[in-house]
């Protein structure tokens, strides 16, 4: 596939279903893993435009920076702290839409008012946690959530076959 995204203007609902084969694409006959991850916070970033789209692989008991789009980010977060410890922790996906009321919020970014983070389990283990930002309140919903999960699955299922 040429690494051109086709970009619609519409709904998030839309732009996620639009986003989805897309995504698909760029990672079919693709194996390596990290290259994968930075066109998925690439492609993302491009879409939406989100202050900070990235990834945290789990290494060495704690999380390790990724891939990713946006400003400099913290390069290691423990499994407990913060909005991405959280996520490891519950392996449940954290909508939170104002940081600075989520408690142990680590703020590697003054800019970044809302998050979601989304983890991905493949045999029972986090392998890493999808990590979004965005400088306005409350910008994350149902429907990022929705659309993200379906990204995380695809991530989940093809992780064994990346190397």
């Amino acid at each position: 596939m040429a690494e051109d995204l086709i970009k619609i203007e519409g709904s998030r609902k839309e732009k996620y279903a639009s986003l989805y084969p897309q995504i698909q694409s760029l990672l079919a006959g693709e194996a390596d893993k990290y290259a994968n991850l930075a066109n998925i916070a690439a492609a993302v970033h491009e879409v939406f435009g989100f202050f900070w789209v990235g990834f945290y692989l789990t290494k060495d008991d704690q999380l390790v920076l990724g891939p990713f789009q946006g400003p400099v980010a913290c390069t290691r977060i423990p499994f407990h702290k913060g909005v991405c410890g959280h996520a490891y922790t519950t392996r449940e996906t954290v909508l939170v839409p104002d940081v600075e009321a989520f408690p142990g919020h680590i703020a590697c970014a003054s800019a970044s008012k809302s998050e979601i983070v989304l983890p991905a389990i493949v045999n029972g283990e986090v392998v890493l946690v999808f990590d979004l930002d965005s400088d306005q309140l409350a910008d994350f919903s149902e429907v990022d959530q929705e659309g993200l999960e379906k990204i995380i699955k695809l991530i989940e299922e093809s992780w064994t076959s990346w190397s």
